[in-house]
C-alpha cells in the first residue's frame, strides 16, 4: 500500500492542490494526506506561528502514514516544496515531486510584466475580472510581517538540507511563475543530491500551477512520474 504526502505553500491551503489530489484518488488506492499546516488554510491566522511549526505538522502526517504504508511519496507545492524536499531528506520516501517550489523567490521580470497587466486592467475598469487581483486581493493584509520572515527563515533553513535528498525526484516549474523564478529548477536539481531527476517546464502555467490552464497535463505528468515501475530517468 502507498501512502501520499501532499504539502500546500505559503499563506495557501489543500485548495491549492485540489486538481491533483482529486485526480489521484480517482485513479489510485493511495491514501492520500494533505495537512494544514498552522495558521494556514481559507481563513489564515499567522501571525503567532513559526516554520518549525509548519515543518513539524508536515513531519508528524509524515510519520504517520510510514507506520502504516510500505511506499511512501512526497508532494509539496512552493513553500510546502521546500517542506518537502526537507522531510524526504530526513526521512527515507520512495518518490518526491516538487512544483514550483520556493527555493528562490520573486520573479522581478515578471512580477513587472504582471503588474503592467494589472494597471491596464484597471485602467480598462477589468480589475474584477483579473484573476491574480483577485487571488491575491484576499490575501493584502492578512499576512503580518513576521509571517514572511518565518517564511524566509525556512527556505534558508531547508536549502541546506537539498543534499540529503536522494530518492528520485520530479521538479515542475511554470515559465510565467512571478513567486518563484523559473530557473529554481535548475537551483533544485543542482543541489538535490539525487541521481535520478526529471525536471519539466510549462510554458503557460503562474505561480498556482496546479490551478492553471495546464493543470490535466500536469496532473498525468505527476501520476505518469509516480506510478511507474522502478526510478525516474534523467531527463532536461
Amino acid at each position: 500500500m502507498i501512502g501520499c504526502l501532499v504539502i500546500h505553500g505559503y499563506t495557501g491551503g489543500p485548495y491549492e492542490l485540489e486538481p491533483l489530489t482529486s485526480f489521484l484518488q480517482e485513479h489510485t488506492n493511495w491514501h492520500i494526506k494533505v495537512p494544514v499546516l498552522p495558521g494556514h488554510g481559507k481563513k489564515l491566522s499567522l501571525e503567532d506561528t513559526t516554520y518549525q511549526e509548519w515543518i513539524q505538522a508536515a513531519e508528524n502526517t509524515l510519520l504517520q502514514l510510514k507506520e502504516k504504508y510500505e511506499r511512501i511519496y512526497i508532494i509539496g507545492f512552493s513553500m510546502g516544496g521546500m517542506i518537502a524536499a526537507y522531510l524526504a531528506g530526513k526521512h527515507h520516501v520512495d518518490k518526491l515531486v516538487l512544483l514550483a517550489t520556493a527555493g528562490k523567490y520573486l520573479s522581478w521580470k515578471q512580477i513587472m510584466v504582471d503588474l503592467a497587466a494589472l494597471v491596464e486592467d484597471g485602467f480598462k475598469g477589468n480589475l474584477k475580472r483579473n484573476k491574480l487581483y483577485l487571488h491575491y486581493r484576499k490575501k493584502w493584509g492578512a499576512v503580518p510581517f513576521k509571517a514572511n520572515l518565518e517564511f524566509m527563515k525556512l527556505v534558508k533553513f531547508t536549502r541546506k538540507h537539498l543534499k540529503d535528498v536522494h530518492s528520485p525526484v520530479l521538479i515542475a516549474q511554470g515559465h510565467c511563475d512571478s513567486l518563484v523564478p523559473y530557473k529554481t529548477a535548475y537551483f533544485l536539481e543542482k543541489e538535490i543530491s539525487s541521481k535520478k531527476k526529471e525536471i519539466v517546464f510549462f510554458d503557460k502555467s503562474r505561480h498556482l500551477m496546479c490551478l492553471g490552464s495546464d493543470k490535466d497535463t500536469l496532473n498525468m505528468l505527476v501520476y505518469q512520474f509516480l506510478e511507474k515501475e522502478g526510478t525516474a530517468t534523467e531527463s532536461h
